[in-house]
């Protein structure tokens, strides 16, 4: 998802070197939740920026240094890293840490804890975003209404609730030098862990052996690629409230092969 406000490069008063993103009038606990998200990260072994320093409208964190790119290795050691993340379970759906104040992007999600994953994916999100994004004529009401029809079934076997980074595209994810990769800008969470598999294929900048390592260490429940469009239909309904364009096609489509 696309990040908001103003980043520039920043010294802390010890000479570090640092990202300050800032944005004015920030909405209710904007800085605090990512702040939370990339604690919750670390704790269970991500390898994230520390956090510096948070207020209510900006967060500063250590700055990574990035290198020449993926390789081979870095993408195999990057589904490793995130089986092990994926390791990570709790007891509810929704929040990691019970405030259900989230955001996805610049759009504020409902992450209230939830006993049931259907719950906390269709009808805490899939459900209001699709008629968030009818009311905006972003998407056409018979194909909003497409949401209804999926059930937990289409969401696959049930699994304990996993702490999943929640918005892991490729702009969320810097490799440094050493081809280790860090995960930022997340809107962690406890879900299913296919919504960050789902994620990593929606815009790209993921290589192929990056999912292959993953389904070697952590191996997913037959039919997760039929499942993708589903775990699709949420960001793209709110990429389409944010910037409109075509992406309201495209959640169409990812509701239309959700329900197939």
């Amino acid at each position: 998802m696309t990040g908001t406000g103003a980043t520039s490069r920043t010294t802390t008063p010890d000479g570090r070197a640092a990202l300050t993103k800032s944005l004015d009038d920030a909405p209710p606990l904007f800085f605090e939740r990512e702040a939370a998200g990339l604690r919750a990260l670390a704790a269970a072994g991500a390898r994230v920026p520390e956090v510096l320093r948070v207020g209510d409208d900006s967060i500063t964190v250590a700055w990574v240094e990035e290198g020449p790119g993926r390789t081979t290795a870095s993408e195999e050691a990057f589904g490793r890293d995130l089986a092990r993340l994926h390791a990570t379970t709790g007891e509810r759906y929704g929040a990691h840490d019970g405030e259900p104040t989230a955001y996805l992007g610049a759009c504020p999600v409902d992450l209230t804890p939830t006993a049931t994953w259907h719950e906390s994916w269709v009808e805490r999100r899939l459900l209001p975003l699709a008629r968030r994004a009818v009311e905006a004529g972003r998407l056409d009401a018979a194909t909003a209404v497409l949401a209804e029809e999926v059930t937990p079934e289409r969401l696959g076997p049930v699994e304990p609730p996993t702490l999943v980074h929640g918005d892991l595209w490729g702009g969320n994810r810097l490799v440094d030098r050493a081809g280790a990769s860090w995960l930022i800008d997340p809107c962690a969470q406890h879900g299913h862990r296919e919504v960050d598999l789902a994620m990593m294929q929606l815009f790209g900048g993921f290589g192929g052996r990056a999912f292959a390592a993953y389904v070697e260490a952590a191996p997913l429940a037959p039919g997760w690629q039929a499942r993708v469009a589903v775990y699709q239909t949420v960001p793209l309904l709110l990429h389409a409230l944010l910037f409109g364009g075509g992406y309201g096609v495209q959640a169409g489509d990812a509701l239309r092969a959700a329900v197939r």
